[in-house]
């Protein structure tokens, strides 16, 4: 007789914190979203062949509606291009704002 001692607890990660670190590793280190001291930046880390993805970030009252995109299908994912609302930022990264407001925000890699 086998006794299966560990049955039915394939799903015990996700009560520890081993979910969290799944869900920073895919978020931060993947997608590239970060907030720091109050700064929006992203820097992907994703496979040449990912063409765009999105993030919706909320900031209390506050939306970011965040597209990356990868026109060259670039192995670098350095961020080439930032921009806000159409407008282009030279430093590739945004205080957020808990006005209510929706921000499209567009990223070039």
């Amino acid at each position: 007789m086998v006794v299966q001692t560990y049955f039915g607890r394939g799903g015990w990660t996700w009560y520890t914190g081993s979910s969290s670190w799944f869900y920073k590793a895919g978020i931060e280190y993947i997608l590239g979203l970060r907030i720091e001291e109050g700064m929006l930046t992203i820097k992907p880390c994703i496979p040449k062949e990912w063409k765009e993805y999105k993030i919706r970030y909320q900031y209390g009252t506050s939306i970011y509606n965040i597209t990356v995109k990868n026109p060259n299908e670039s192995d670098a994912n350095e961020v080439k291009e930032f921009f806000v609302d159409g407008e282009k930022i030279e430093e590739k990264r945004i205080k957020l704002i808990d006005n209510g407001r929706i921000y499209e925000v567009e990223i070039i890699i």
